[in-house]
């Protein structure tokens, strides 16, 4: 009789409280308690002067912090052949360094877990951005065409690359590592390799780009090569438990696509496990271009089934479809990016069903320290 009135009792307390929102439930991310499931999905901003981080990025970043919340930054330049936007953010320079100190600080200084995501854009750049007007590198030398708007203005144009020569190839892989260090160095808790959307790992995974005849092209193996190198060198660098990977294998961002993406992600998701790193990051089918959400018949769920880490899935999230992903085990944890830009308590709004701020897309890329970087409003609650 006792046992039967413990379980009554406890029916009733389950049933009188509010049902469990599987995005905000607690998750051990190796070494890192976090609190809940929502990720700062890595956002490129353009407010970073000169490549160098700017304190208004300290009230950016530590709005969007919670207790236990995991948040990525933005595409960090691991060299100075790595850029190709305006105003976004290097790790290569001491000046660097000693600048995104004070923004990971006010991270930490709220409880929050930051990770930053290092990268390099190959093709994706022209020579104004290159160290003495120099082309680009890349896995290739084939031109990227202009992107164009609507109206029909270009809106970016690319210098044609120059392909790396093999043994070139070390040397880049190093500025990986070294940026790595940097960023242990400036206090990150760890750092994302930037392998998705077109830039240069990217460049090396897809057969659409990568033409080369080397150990670096050629074969799915020999395509993944560069990429797996880098993986390798950065653990070596910094530990594997501070690791992770940004990946986008169905994307077709800058003329980034492959003929077998599925494939592609599979052995990517199963070549990682080698190097034991903390977390795979990788875009869902449906966000085959940028912006654009498709249906999609393709699924992550058999390169979340292949990898032994934490897996992060990105892409179009919604509150509902999140929670649908942690609750089917699609998903360990889930980023957002527009919507968590548009409202730095998002966790917050999740947590209370409240309604969302729009987010206004003429003001992603301004460079504006305050107009649609900081000035999004939080929840007023009154008691």
């Amino acid at each position: 009789m006792r046992q039967e009135r413990e379980n009554s009792d406890n029916s009733q307390i389950m049933s009188a409280q509010s049902p469990i929102i599987p995005l905000l439930t607690p998750y051990k991310m190796g070494k890192f308690d976090l609190s809940h499931r929502i990720v700062l999905a890595p956002l490129t901003r353009q407010r970073s002067y000169k490549n160098v981080p700017q304190p208004h990025a300290i009230l950016y970043y530590s709005q969007r912090t919670t207790k236990g919340g995991l948040l990525i930054a933005e595409g960090t330049g691991v060299s100075d052949t790595a850029q190709g936007y305006l105003g976004s953010p290097g790790i290569w320079t001491k000046e660097q360094v000693e600048a995104w100190k004070p923004i990971v600080d006010a991270v930490h200084a709220k409880g929050g877990i930051f990770f930053c995501q290092i990268a390099h854009v190959g093709r994706v750049s022209n020579e104004g951005f290159q160290p003495n007007g120099q082309a680009p590198i890349s896995s290739t030398d084939k031109p990227l065409a202009p992107q164009v708007q609507a109206s029909g203005i270009a809106v970016a144009d690319f210098t044609p690359p120059r392909r790396l020569r093999t043994d070139e190839i070390p040397s880049v892989i190093n500025d990986f590592r070294t940026a790595a260090r940097h960023t242990i160095e400036a206090g990150f808790d760890g750092v994302e390799i930037h392998g998705a959307h077109g830039f240069l790992i990217d460049q090396f995974l897809k057969d659409q780009i990568n033409d080369r005849t080397d150990q670096y092209g050629g074969s799915l193996e020999n395509r993944c090569r560069f990429a797996l190198e880098v993986v390798e060198a950065v653990v070596d660098e910094i530990g594997a438990d501070k690791v992770g990977i940004r990946l986008s294998p169905f994307a077709n961002y800058m003329e980034s696509g492959d003929s077998n993406p599925e494939a592609l992600g599979l052995y990517m998701a199963k070549a990682l496990n080698k190097y034991g790193i903390l977390y795979c990051h990788m875009v869902e089918p449906r966000m085959m271009t940028v912006g654009e959400k498709k249906e999609s018949p393709q699924s992550l769920v058999p390169m979340r089934k292949a990898f032994n880490g934490t897996f992060i899935v990105a892409g179009g999230y919604e509150k509902e479809d999140g929670n649908k992903a942690v609750a089917e085990n699609r998903a360990d944890l889930v980023a957002y990016g527009r919507w968590f830009l548009a409202n730095p308590d998002l966790p917050r709004r999740f947590e209370l069903n409240a309604p969302l701020n729009k987010y206004n897309r003429d003001t992603f890329y301004i460079p504006d320290p305050v107009v649609g970087y900081t000035d999004y409003p939080f929840l007023e609650i009154t008691d």
